[in-house]
């Protein structure tokens, strides 16, 4: 999407670093290390690094997590247990460190702890949208690659394949085009993130949704050891 050059008001904006201590993909996966830095400490200084941002949180359950953090230079709030359980929800964790905090800023940049690697125009981009649509939410959106739901089929117990969508796509090339959120960013004004809903689980984006494209392979959201693997010879290859 092209949008006019804003000029940023960082007053307004306000970003919130998520993580967890509890991973059962990778476990300690914020505080894992990544250029000699916990992982976590590499979302906090992309937070600080963009133009847009004037307020840099992290909310987290872990005392380890919130060490680490604070040494990044972040504010940090330490979460209710109810709000670090398995089943708990991204969007609950920013309203509570929002509340607790008394954050009056317009507009909320999520940021998953365990990305540490993202473009480092990413969440300017993501804001500049928001700001210029006047949407409710922008997150980042990568191709989804040769993982394309054209090709993705139910496989039944007994070994029985049926394609989730019907085509006639034969040619990769012929394919069209398809996007999944990467966990790079997620921006969101301060009221959608305070609208909820029990009957939609992401009420907290709004209605008017947009997104910004991202290069395959940009963003690294860290869930297991090869993503980890990954994360560690991209941030090596950049430092290089």
């Amino acid at each position: 999407m092209n949008v006019p050059e804003q000029q940023f008001d960082p007053s307004e904006v306000v970003a919130v670093v998520v993580g967890r201590a509890g991973s059962k993909g990778l476990p300690g996966k914020n505080l894992l290390p990544i250029g000699g830095l916990p992982m976590i400490a590499h979302s906090i200084g992309h937070a600080f690094a963009a133009r847009s941002v004037g307020r840099v949180v992290c909310s987290t359950d872990g005392s380890a997590i919130a060490a680490a953090a604070a040494d990044a230079g972040a504010e940090v709030v330490l979460r209710p247990s109810e709000l670090a359980t398995d089943d708990a929800t991204v969007d609950s964790a920013v309203r509570h460190a929002v509340r607790d905090l008394e954050i009056s800023a317009t507009k909320i940049v999520i940021l998953y702890g365990n990305i540490p690697i993202r473009p480092v125009d990413l969440i300017d981009r993501a804001v500049q949208v928001l700001q210029v649509t006047g949407a409710d939410s922008v997150q980042s959106y990568a191709p989804v690659g040769k993982h394309h739901p054209f090709w993705t089929v139910r496989l039944g117990d007994d070994g029985d394949v049926s394609p989730w969508e019907a085509n006639d796509v034969y040619r990769r090339q012929e394919l069209p085009p398809a996007f999944i959120p990467d966990g790079g960013v997620i921006v969101v004004t301060r009221e959608s993130l305070f609208t909820t809903g029990s009957d939609h689980p992401h009420a907290f984006l709004g209605r008017d949704r947009r997104g910004v494209r991202n290069q395959g392979g940009c963003v690294v959201d860290v869930d297991d050891r090869l993503d980890y693997l990954v994360a560690q010879a991209m941030y090596a290859e950049m430092a290089s």
